[in-house]
């Protein structure tokens, strides 16, 4: 068979056992064909082979990050991001002209708005931001996306300056005058803000409720949609991505990605869940989730997991806690916000094993760790155990009796590296005075957990964090020593590169298909610009994908 595109002179990463490094491969029908030296590859080229010279750098599997919100982070490479910015003044310098350039906008919406923006120990409020924007709506997400802070006029426009009813989990924090302070926390508060969007809240609605836009969106809306979606995939494939899990999701999302594969513009394979929120009834997993998934099992767009929330996140003191937060987070005992009760957790666990499903639940605080753990043990307990390859996203706190029982339930933790105080993206102190001492040790213990024995796969959480490949794996290989209490979690290479391509691939039951450069293998390929085992951990960043193959065709080529 003449192949379709050859890749050669390339230091090869196959995560083959049987052949652990080559030279060249060859690619026909979106299936490897061959992959050997130059020579014998290069004799299988033939007039109309597309020829890629990788120049000694590294080529290995395509990466697949197995945490991802696609549609909201394509829509946010468009906002304004206030990574990185300190103080109100910086805020208005760069809000304000924003503003002005996008005065269609029914909110200004901006990413990426540090906890501590105004200084350390102050939150922001609406009358902070009405300094801003005192007549338009303006509102702006916290990096972790679990936190709006908006202000009157955008409380007004959304209908909670007066506060109103929310889920479990998720507050509208009310100031001293009784009215709004501008904080939101959870999807089940800022959702109605988020309605306001240029998009209409539909890039979150997989995340805030799980079901699709009602009323149906219209086709323009549809058009505009899957052209942002097709951005954001276009960048995924710069950085050499060709496999996403999606932590979002409704009927919307796969009918949209279905259509983007009709249309020539799918480039990576998207796995969407089936979105269960705490306050929905057992019922509609079991009535929906099944239909759901058969619909679409596709090899670029399928459906083969549920996801569920059970706590928030560190920095805004809703992530669930064996103990009271310290200092003001704990301020009456608080231990974090409750996004399911445990009794629904372990029923609606229980019903998408017997269903069949793999779940993966988020959880970052040690008790919200905790009850997930037991809820899986309490779906083995009902069902039998099977391969089921359950997953929990996150684990960023673990009490260190916890940290053994995932290798024993075959649970695996899905981490992202760049989330960590030493992950280079966010600063540490906030960490810092959010845990007890003792906390620290077993927060964010990737190696620790490892050394279990417990499958460990990475991913970004985009757009938590970029999507940006490298920089993730500069997070694992190279952290930052903050010294004692924190534990030296750093990830050797080899592993992390792994954690990426074949036990991402692992995780979604497709080692058979994916994951390895081996003849037969789905023609998913990442070509670097360097030899990454010659970089040094702290300048891994150096390196890009320069040429991305996903299912036998180039999806991005830097020239």
């Amino acid at each position: 068979m003449t192949p379709d595109i050859i890749v050669h002179n390339g230091a090869l990463m196959t995560f083959d056992e049987d052949q652990p490094e080559a030279r060249a491969l060859a690619i026909a029908d979106g299936i490897i064909i061959a992959v050997g030296d130059d020579e014998s590859v290069f004799a299988m080229a033939g007039s109309d082979t597309q020829m890629i010279d990788a120049q000694n750098a590294t080529v290995l599997p395509g990466f697949i990050d197995s945490h991802v919100h696609l549609f909201g982070g394509s829509v946010e490479l468009d906002c304004l991001s206030l990574y990185g910015v300190e103080g109100l003044a910086a805020m208005i310098d760069l809000i304000r002209p924003y503003a002005a350039k996008n005065p269609d906008d029914e909110l200004v919406f901006c990413v990426m708005a540090d906890y501590g923006i105004l200084g350390t120990g102050k939150t922001l409020t609406r009358h902070d931001l009405d300094q801003i924007l005192p007549e338009r709506p303006l509102a702006m997400f916290a990096p972790d996306h679990h936190t709006i802070w908006a202000n009157t006029a955008a409380l007004k426009a959304a209908g909670l300056l007066q506060g109103g009813e929310v889920d479990a989990g998720s507050e509208i924090v009310m100031g001293e005058d009784g009215l709004a302070s501008g904080e939101l926390l959870e999807p089940g508060a800022y959702g109605p803000v988020m309605a306001l969007t240029r998009y209409a809240g539909r890039e979150l609605l997989g995340l805030t409720t799980g079901k699709d836009p009602m009323p149906p969106a219209t086709p323009e809306q549809r058009r505009m949609d899957k052209d942002v979606i097709a951005r954001g995939l276009q960048h995924c494939a710069e950085q050499g991505i060709t496999g996403l899990h999606l932590m979002d999701g409704n009927t919307y999302q796969l009918e949209l990605l279905s259509e983007l594969e009709q249309e020539g513009r799918l480039l990576c394979r998207c796995n969407v869940p089936f979105h269960m929120k705490g306050t929905d009834a057992l019922e509609r997993m079991t009535n929906e989730a099944p239909a759901m998934r058969e619909r679409f099992q596709g090899e670029m767009v399928r459906c083969s997991h549920v996801k569920m929330f059970i706590d928030g996140v560190i920095d805004s003191g809703t992530a669930l806690m064996l103990e009271p937060y310290p200092g003001a987070l704990g301020a009456g005992g608080n231990t974090g916000d409750e996004v399911f009760t445990q009794e629904h957790l372990v029923a609606c666990c229980i019903e998408a094993d017997r269903l069949g499903f793999q779940i993966a639940v988020h959880a970052i605080g040690d008790a919200g760790v905790r009850r997930t753990i037991d809820a899986y043990e309490a779906a083995i307990d009902a069902n039998g155990r099977r391969d089921s390859r359950h997953r929990i996203e996150h684990l960023e706190v673990m009490h260190p009796d916890d940290i053994p029982r995932l290798a024993k339930l075959g649970i695996v933790a899905s981490i992202q590296p760049g989330h960590a105080p030493f992950g280079h993206i966010f600063g540490p102190s906030q960490m810092d005075e959010s845990l007890h001492p003792h906390q620290i040790p077993s927060a964010f213990a990737w190696q620790t957990i490892r050394e279990t024995g417990a499958r460990v796969v990475f991913a970004t959480d985009w757009p938590v964090i970029p999507v940006d490949v490298m920089l993730n794996v500069k997070s694992a290989i190279a952290p930052l020593d903050l010294g004692a209490p924190w534990v030296d979690q750093t990830q050797s290479l080899t592993n992390t590169l792994a954690s990426y391509t074949l036990d991402n691939a692992w995780v979604e039951f497709r080692e058979d298909s994916k994951g390895k450069l081996k003849v037969g293998m789905m023609a998913d390929v990442a070509v670097m610009s360097r030899d990454l085992t010659a970089l040094s951990p702290d300048k891994i960043t150096e390196a890009h994908a320069v040429a991305t193959i996903c299912n036998g065709t180039v999806t991005h080529r830097r020239n």
